[in-house]
């Protein structure tokens, strides 16, 4: 029978792509593992390869698409023997997802999207989940009949999400007194949050028949969470503003991806901060050395190692030194990770950015820290970086001097700890024996997880930083 090819799911945070080109057309014969088409997600342009065997019967989604979801049906792959007739009734999911699980995932990805709330454990789409937020098409059209406009169906069958429910129960409303704002009149987490604000719609409002007793929420019930604030409206914002004095220009997935991120960081790791001056003479002059030392190939240089891979090295031997820092907090246990998979931030054309993973830092030289961050850097603004080269990682380092900016604090990615902003090297006047001398000085600010490292463990990890970039020859050994 025919095959689907649907939209893979190239990243765990990936709920839409790109279909830039297919690398088939339809008739072509393929074989596993040839590439038939590439994606573009919001990090990084990936070549899709074929599992089984067989003929390109249709392309059902045109090269130049975008913002196609995923698990979104792209193309039909005939099988040996199979022509065209096969095709008719090809296309059909063949394996359906449980519907409940595909509403939850589906309203959690749109309720939150609306409300521009912070993705959480109990709402954000997980990878194993259908579609990573986003439910298959003919899923979702199937459940249209069976809603009415109001979320209820003629047998009084409540159709909500299961978020909507377990809040709903805890905070004792009625869902059958609540007129949905989900697709097809389905209940969702802001219309019971709606009904509690207004003080309505508690159990036993939407039944008069209804006991007493079921009026009140059981007092064993465990308050809901307090929703979290929600930024003005797109018309509120665009109202302050004359018209035609500014241009729309939509986000792409890449930059709804950083700011998802980064409201999760800022909204639920308790973060503090530790800066230290470290002056980088020693460092400067050992640069000097090894650069000096590299051996030239084709009249090049074969590397060159800059201020920022030492920086990567200090970070990677300080974590392998205080490995009590070298964590990651989960509700569970603590994970305390063998080796400083180091993250580093790179700016991208489109105003993003991305962090390629240097893994084992601790183990590896300056010179080939310095060749793996140039093959990252200038794969990353090409977007063709693998996404293995880019998820996990321990730790990460933001580096700002190269603007000229002296400090500041950079977001912790969870599930990192840490995260070490890096200001620029300036001449300053320091004290030395007794005497004010000039020395060439860098801030650092560590950013920490209290949950994870508190101000001790912290101090002892910038402490460790500090030395090997002042003491730089513990770099080399």
């Amino acid at each position: 029978m025919p095959t689907n090819i649907l939209m893979p799911a190239l990243s765990p945070t990936m709920e839409k792509g790109n279909l830039a080109k297919w690398l088939v057309k339809e008739g072509d014969a393929v074989k596993s593992g040839d590439v038939l088409a590439e994606i573009e997600t919001d990090k990084a342009t990936m070549e899709v390869e074929a599992v089984d065997e067989g003929t390109v019967g249709k392309i059902v989604v045109p090269e130049g698409t975008s913002d196609v979801p995923v698990n979104e049906l792209i193309a039909i792959l005939l099988e040996e023997g199979e022509d065209a007739s096969a095709l008719d009734g090809a296309g059909k999911p063949q394996a359906k997802a449980a519907p409940e699980q595909a509403e939850a995932t589906s309203e959690a990805s749109k309720s939150e999207a609306s409300k521009s709330d912070a993705a959480t454990s109990e709402a954000a789409p997980r990878p194993s989940e259908a579609g990573h937020g986003e439910a298959p098409k003919s899923e979702t059209k199937a459940d249209a009949p069976k809603a009415a406009a109001n979320g209820h169906d003629k047998g009084e069958r409540v159709f909500a999400s299961p978020l909507a429910r377990r809040l709903a129960k805890e905070a004792g409303v009625d869902l059958k007194a609540i007129s949905g704002s989900g697709p097809h009149g389905r209940v969702v987490k802001a219309d019971v949050e709606e009904a509690k604000a207004s003080g309505g719609a508690q159990a036993g409002g939407g039944d008069k028949t209804a006991p007493a007793a079921e009026s009140k929420a059981p007092a064993a019930a465990p308050a809901a969470k307090a929703p979290v604030p929600a930024g003005a409206s797109d018309e509120a914002i665009k109202k302050l503003f004359a018209e035609g004095s500014y241009e729309e220009i939509p986000h792409d997935g890449m930059r709804k991806t950083i700011a998802r991120r980064m409201t999760e960081a800022r909204q639920t790791v308790p973060t503090f901060y530790l800066t230290v001056d470290c002056e980088i003479d020693a460092l400067l002059a050992l640069r000097e050395q090894i650069n000096s030392s590299a051996p030239e190939k084709d009249g090049k240089a074969a590397w060159k190692v800059s201020v920022n891979d030492m920086v990567i090295k200090a970070l990677g031997v300080a974590l392998a030194q205080v490995p009590d820092a070298n964590v990651s907090w989960t509700e569970g246990a603590m994970l305390r990770h063998k080796h400083a998979d180091v993250g580093v931030a790179v700016a991208l054309p489109n105003n993003g950015l991305i962090t390629p993973i240097i893994r084992a830092v601790e183990t590896k030289t300056l010179s080939v820290i310095a060749k793996e961050m140039k093959d990252f850097a200038q794969r990353a603004k090409d977007r063709k970086l693998k996404p293995e080269e880019y998820q996990g990682g321990t730790t990460a380092v933001s580096n700002l001097g190269m603007f000229g900016v002296k400090d500041f604090t950079a977001v912790i990615n969870p599930p990192h700890s840490t995260i070490l902003a890096v200001g620029g090297g300036e001449k300053r006047a320091v004290v030395k024996g007794g005497e004010i001398k000039i020395a060439t000085v860098m801030s650092l600010t560590l950013s920490c997880d209290h949950r994870s490292v508190d101000g001790a463990l912290g101090a002892t990890l910038i402490s460790a930083i500090k030395r090997l970039i002042e003491k730089p020859m513990g770099l080399l050994v």
